[in-house]
Formats: C-alpha cells, sequence, structure tokens
C-alpha cells in the first residue's frame, strides 16, 4: 500500500539551502499532505499498487454480555473471496470484490469487469474464546460472533445509592 504522496514528484530536497523564502509554501505542502492522509484514512478508501479503490465495507460491532458480534455489509461479495482472521485483540476481514457484466447486441458484444480488494480492521476491546468464534453469510451480510471467555462473563453486581444525609 503507499500513500497519496507518493503520487507527487516532489520532495523537500530539491528545496534550495535558502528555505526561508520557501518555508510558507513547505508549510502549507505539509498542512495539504496531512488533509488528504486523513481524508483517505477514514473514508476508508484504499488505493494498492494495480488494484481498484474499493471503499471499505460498513460494519457494525455489537456487545452483549455473552459475546462481540461484528455485522459487516458485503453486498455483492462472493463468501468464499472473503477472509476472517484474529491475530491477537485485531479483527482482519479481507476480500474481494468481483463484478462482470456481459451485454450482447445485434452489432456489438460488451463485457465489463470491475475488481476490487478491501480489508478492514478492528481492535476487539477484550480477549474472546477464539475456539468457539464461527462466521456465517447471509444475502451479502457477514455476521462474526466471537464469544467471550467465561471469566470475562462476570455477573454484575448492582451498587446501591445511598443520599446523603
Amino acid at each position: 500500500m503507499f500513500g497519496v504522496r507518493s503520487l507527487v514528484p516532489y520532495t523537500e530536497t530539491l528545496v534550495p539551502a535558502n528555505r526561508d523564502i520557501f518555508e510558507p509554501f513547505l508549510s502549507f505542502r505539509r498542512e495539504m499532505d496531512r488533509i488528504f492522509d486523513e481524508f483517505f484514512r477514514s473514508s476508508g478508501l484504499s488505493l494498492t499498487a494495480g488494484e481498484a479503490w474499493m471503499p471499505a465495507p460498513q460494519l457494525d460491532l455489537v456487545e452483549t454480555d455473552e459475546e462481540y458480534r461484528v455485522i459487516v455489509e458485503l453486498p455483492g461479495v462472493d463468501p468464499s473471496d472473503v477472509t476472517v482472521e484474529v491475530r491477537g485483540d485485531l479483527l482482519v476481514v479481507r476480500g474481494e470484490k468481483k463484478a462482470e457484466q456481459e451485454e450482447k447486441a445485434e452489432n456489438r458484444y460488451v463485457v465489463e469487469r470491475r475488481f476490487g480488494r478491501f480489508e478492514r480492521c478492528i481492535r476487539l476491546p477484550a480477549a474472546v474464546d477464539l475456539e468457539k468464534a464461527e462466521a456465517t453469510y447471509d444475502k451479502g451480510v457477514l455476521t462474526i460472533r466471537l464469544p467471550k471467555p467465561a471469566e470475562a462473563r462476570k455477573p454484575v453486581r448492582k451498587i446501591e445509592i445511598k443520599a446523603a444525609a
């Protein structure tokens, strides 16, 4: 993966020794780089060399007393093109969307193909029982269930609040 800055053939090493006259421009350049980097990072768009832009899929993280449930929207994605991994406290959902459209008419034949990869990483707030983890895919929605270990499911004790006298 590469950043937006690598697309621009400019580096600060080309700036002459008398930097004082260029400092406002360098500051402006750094600020624009920061804005673009933040935009692409927050929008979920990623660009890897030789691949298409693909928005990161939308997801919800739901916590219950027994488990964490991650619901990922993957319309049009074949479940065999998706992988789900847990690395320590990081859940990684990665895949590829492939679309092909074919149109035949009297004097023409058109085939359009679109491909794009995506990846979402979520830091889980606590340990999970990986032996009982499961993922299901139904009608474009991936549901990942990550049960909490027994020690994380301690009962909740309500504490009474006493009014001050």
